[in-house]
């Protein structure tokens, strides 16, 4: 049997990081950022005695299920858990809250045995115990910084009422968590699904046949829209331009028209864009202001922004959010490279001086609440770091990262026969975009360095 135990220091009152730990959203919120985790089941009444939670680990070609049941319940004191099914013999943990002189300390306790009975434990003291603790490390480390953070981001808008706040797109890499983010902050989040709904908090449409009951969408605060399919999933064929385009421009524009006609519309209306706007270009300093671009890319952004004209026209405060590559260690563009660069197989793409616009997961999440509180915050804004990086740069930090080789090329011809246009184009062009309106509104960002977010993301800290 061994025991671990971590504590983590809150500028926060006890009530309100208790709170935040009891809200459904704090699970994808201390999940580490590299982690794949999926809920499978999850009790609504978490984390009250009783209450159960069944998810599945990610690791690599393998899913591994963590079964686990709350046996302690004492708000605001302690809450915890014991595990019934998962990759440790026993793996019981206790979450403690103490409160003294406006610090709020956090200490999680855990009792555990590592798998395969004497073997393992054998194994693991000749290891020196590394090879579980500096997993638990890891993921406490990640823990620590994102509940510090998240207090501090919620605390700036503390005194102001709390949203009923409407998501569509709220299953992808940026909605789970903006999604689990409000909710952890108490507001009331619903999610717009393409299904039969499961719960209270979903609303069903269908876009896709413009079918929505304006009646429930009535009385929301705020309506947000990251839905579309996605333009990097697949090569480009006719029929794929096609669906990326109407997906966006058909949603959006269903959207914006049914709220400018509802009896009470939301104060604001956030709608998801992209720097693809800009178009491929090597002019530095591409602002809000800056001309729309051109090709296919631009053409999309420009017809989705129009698609929100009805909800501008209707009076609601209306914003477009033209986001930058979001750092994922699970995902996207960044979730792509991580296994020929783990492999020593990264490198430069084309000629590497292409700009990547990057934005953290955290700073795209704190960025997006920000615009949703600021009550003047309206039209495009940049969602990208104040620092963007050459693709031969991004490649060398990312090798610097993971301590990898970072020179292995990728030339054009070699994208264009692999991805088709799709990979030209996202792979071989950018744009240097900076985030010029939140920085004139005093947004402060958590990651304005390349490095520093991609060790955050990976869990790749350097050694103290």
């Amino acid at each position: 049997m061994s025991t671990y135990t971590h504590r983590t220091e809150t500028r926060a009152p006890i009530n309100t990081v208790f709170n935040w730990h009891e809200r459904r959203g704090a699970f994808h919120r201390l999940t580490p950022p590299w982690e794949m985790v999926l809920e499978k089941r999850a009790d609504p009444d978490i984390p009250a005695v009783g209450s159960e939670r069944v998810m599945k680990f990610v690791m690599g070609p393998a899913k591994m299920t963590w079964h686990a049941r709350h046996t302690i319940y004492d708000p605001p004191h302690s809450f915890g858990e014991t595990m019934l099914k998962g990759p440790f013999w026993k793996w019981d943990h206790e979450h403690i809250f103490e409160e003294k002189d406006g610090i709020t300390t956090v200490i999680d306790q855990i009792d555990y045995k590592v798998p395969f009975g004497f073997l393992g434990e054998i194994v693991d003291k000749v290891l020196g115990g590394r090879l579980v603790k500096q997993r638990i490390d890891r993921m406490f480390k990640a823990r620590e910084i994102r509940l510090q953070r998240d207090l501090q981001a919620h605390g700036k808008y503390r005194s102001m009422p709390r949203k009923k706040i409407l998501i569509a797109g709220s299953s992808g890499l940026i909605g789970t968590q903006l999604v689990a983010f409000l909710d952890t902050g108490g507001h009331d989040v619903y999610r717009l699904v393409r299904r039969k709904v499961e719960n209270d908090f979903e609303i069903e449409w269908d876009p896709d046949n413009g079918v929505i009951n304006a009646s429930d969408i009535e009385g929301f605060d705020a309506v947000i829209h990251l839905g579309g399919e996605g333009i990097g999933d697949k090569r480009w064929s006719k029929k794929r331009k096609e669906k990326i385009l109407t997906s966006r421009t058909g949603s959006t524009a269903l959207l914006a028209k049914t709220l400018s006609q509802i009896e009470n519309p939301p104060e604001v209306f956030m709608v998801a864009s992209a720097v693809g706007y800009y178009g491929h270009s090597q002019e530095e300093n591409l602002t809000e202001d800056s001309e729309l671009g051109s090709g296919y890319l631009s053409d999309v952004c420009s017809a989705w922004e129009k698609s929100a004209q009805p909800a501008v026209d209707a009076g609601i405060r209306t914003i477009w959010l033209r986001t930058g590559i979001v750092l994922s260690g699970i995902g996207g563009a960044l979730g792509k490279m991580l296994l020929p660069f783990k492999m020593n197989a990264g490198g430069p793409v084309a000629s590497g001086k292409q700009w990547m616009p990057w934005i953290s997961m955290d700073d795209q999440i704190y960025s997006m609440h920000e615009l949703l509180m600021n009550e003047s915050a309206s039209g495009p804004y940049n969602l990208t770091a104040p620092n963007p990086a050459s693709q031969k740069e991004f490649a060398k930090t990312l090798g610097r990262v993971l301590n990898r080789l970072a020179i292995a090329p990728l030339p054009t011809f070699v994208v264009r026969i692999l991805f088709g246009k799709m990979g030209v184009t996202l792979l071989t062009q950018g744009q240097h975009v900076i985030p010029s309106r939140l920085q004139e509104m005093g947004y402060e960002f958590t990651h304005p360095d390349l490095e520093g977010a991609l060790r955050d993301t990976l869990g790749m800290w350097k050694k103290e």
